[in-house]
């Protein structure tokens, strides 16, 4: 659109869930141009409505539902949620099962916006506060951060719809509903070039700005790294199956080469793994120095909350609890048991693999640390808070079904949750800090890992350039919490799939699942059936019993259907294949 009267707008900036810490919001009513170019408060808060569009997922995709109950991961404990519209044939153009088109589109019309009429300012009413050399310096970097989320927005429409209508400027309506989809080639080489072109203009490090300091460190805003790291994710992605049927080498070559200049960059910022995994989502994840360093980019989700206890606490508690400021608890999104065979036995063997002493009569015993971590099993003790009894998540058990809304796979998620909070009434901890962590060093060494294989061709081989081989990246997430790392002279299959399980396992529920499969174009492998456990108490013990779970899968759901609304609006706008 033309931008010459769109600023007769209400603009709500909300508390920006980057790191709120760090940053002051207030609440704008936004009338004209010349009222937010007036101060830098007001543009600063005109930017800070960009950031609000960034993507989060703790229970907020449909209902409660994560992402991760539309893939392998888990499965939503109560029937009817609209994340089944995944896999049970409602999923259509009329039915798009997201928001992200409208929503990805607005943050870009807000950052052409941005980058149209709010550049070249000079707040001259302002030059004799004292502040004014560090504000303008702010100011000057805003256009940075913009173009970083803009690339990103358009990096969350390419993974989901293939190539998009690229938007870099205002246009009319008549302009915006007659443009023609751009090729998802285009789409990547537009986020990696811009990326590219201000990598080294954006502020490098929030926390070391010097005599251009002003109060706290803003280091909730995209710097280098956020920047670094959105380039080589993008590269990743556009080198992958799904994105490069023709298996183009130099594409993993460059996505190699991006993680390779990120890893540096974080190494000379002293970033790291943490010392726990558990770490990486705790309340401290963004205060304490030991955690922040694996921390390279994340979202704070609006102030002190339980959204994610709420939706994910094992039903039954409220019964331990007499009563809670929840109505109808429920499990929600439980983890599968495809995810729970993913962790290998302790001595690094999958539970498969002759010799790994797995028992299927105990069969959390033994296992990779971060199961217990990640997913809570019957007879654990989750939540963590005072006085919550052990679960009981067995058939007939105060956690398991035929109770309403309870678990339908044997499981109840860990990862993400804040366990001391407790929803009873009479609680002094109902709510906590959650943040939503969008690029971080466990994640960064898995695609590392991934480039420099698909490169190279085998685990274990290095060159000149690449000095470290995917099986040692690869490994560094598993010796965090004490794993064998992976065996060299491994078969690039048998790599593969131990890589494979060890990205679901890292990353589980951090929204990967759902895209790697997609983007492996493996999903006729992994999301047309799921695994419930069925545990039933036996004398003194229980059997466990595997109940499989068919799922619909179909080609054209590798991409997402463009809504039909804006194919009604465009006429030029046409449809992905097999929608």
């Amino acid at each position: 659109m033309k931008q010459k009267h769109i600023f007769l707008i209400a603009l709500s900036v909300l508390l920006l869930a980057a790191c709120q810490k760090q940053m002051n919001y207030k609440e704008y009513i936004v009338y004209d141009r010349d009222y937010i170019t007036e101060t830098f408060g007001n543009v600063g808060g005109f930017l800070t409505d960009i950031y609000n569009t960034m993507e989060y997922d703790f229970g907020n995709y449909s209902s409660g539902a994560m992402l991760s109950s539309a893939s392998d991961e888990s499965e939503y404990s109560v029937r009817g949620n609209g994340i089944e519209a995944f896999y049970n044939g409602g999923w259509s153009p009329a039915n798009p099962k997201s928001s992200t088109w409208t929503n990805m589109y607005a943050g870009i019309s807000t950052c052409n916006i941005f980058l149209s009429e709010m550049q070249g300012l000079d707040f001259a009413k302002l030059e004799l506060n004292k502040d004014y050399p560090q504000q303008m310096f702010r100011y000057q970097n805003y256009q940075y951060e913009v173009r970083f989320m803009r690339a990103y927005f358009y990096f969350n429409l390419a993974r989901q719809y293939g190539g998009v209508p690229l938007v870099k400027e205002g246009m009319s309506v008549e302009e915006i509903n007659s443009i023609s989809r751009s090729t998802s080639d285009e789409v990547f080489s537009f986020i990696i070039s811009e990326c590219t072109d201000i990598q080294n203009k954006i502020i490098k490090d929030y926390t070391d700005l010097g005599d251009m300091a002003i109060g706290t460190a803003e280091d909730g805003r995209a710097d280098q790294l956020a920047v670094l790291a959105l380039k080589a994710q993008a590269a990743l992605y556009w080198a992958s199956p799904l994105f490069n049927p023709g298996n183009d080498k130099e594409r993993w070559h460059n996505a190699a080469t991006y993680y390779k200049e990120l890893v540096a960059a974080c190494d000379a910022r002293g970033k790291g793994l943490t010392a726990k995994y558990e770490d990486t989502w705790s309340t401290l994840n963004y205060t304490t120095a030991a955690i922040t360093k694996e921390i390279v980019f994340a979202r704070r989700v609006s102030g002190v909350n339980n959204n994610a206890e709420s939706y994910n606490y094992p039903a039954g508690i409220e019964k331990a609890a007499a009563t809670t400021d929840v109505d109808n608890i429920v499990g929600a999104n439980c983890p599968t048991q495809n995810l729970v065979d993913a962790y290998d036995m302790l001595n690094g063997k999958g539970i498969n693999e002759a010799g790994s002493g797995y028992d299927p009569n105990d069969p959390y015993a033994n296992r990779d640390p971060r199961l217990a971590l990640t997913v809570a099993t019957n007879g654990s003790q989750w939540p963590t808070y005072s006085g919550a009894p052990l679960l009981q998540t067995y058939v007939g058990g105060t956690n398991g079904l035929p109770l309403a809304g309870a678990t339908t796979t044997g499981y109840y998620l860990k990862k993400l949750l804040h366990g001391e909070i407790d929803l009873s009434a009479n609680s002094k901890l109902k709510q906590n800090y959650h943040t939503y962590v969008l690029y971080r060093m466990g994640g960064i060494y898995l695609d590392y890992a991934e480039a420099v294989f698909q490169y190279l061709g085998s685990a274990d081989a290095t060159s000149g350039e690449f000095a470290e081989s995917a099986a040692t990246l690869a490994s560094k997430t598993r010796e965090r919490v004490g794993m064998p790392a992976f065996e060299t002279g491994m078969s690039n299959d048998a790599f593969w799939t131990k890589y494979k399980n060890e990205r679901m396992v890292e990353l589980a529920f951090e929204n990967h699942r759902f895209w790697d499969v997609r983007r492996w174009k493996e999903a006729d492998k992994y999301f047309t059936n799921i695994v419930e456990m069925q545990i039933t108490p036996d004398g003194d013990g229980f059997k466990y019993n595997r109940v499989n779970v068919s799922r619909q899968w179909n080609e054209k759901m590798y991409l997402f259907p463009i809504p039909q609304t804006e194919i009604m609006k465009n006429q030029n706008l046409t449809q992905n294949p097999g929608w």
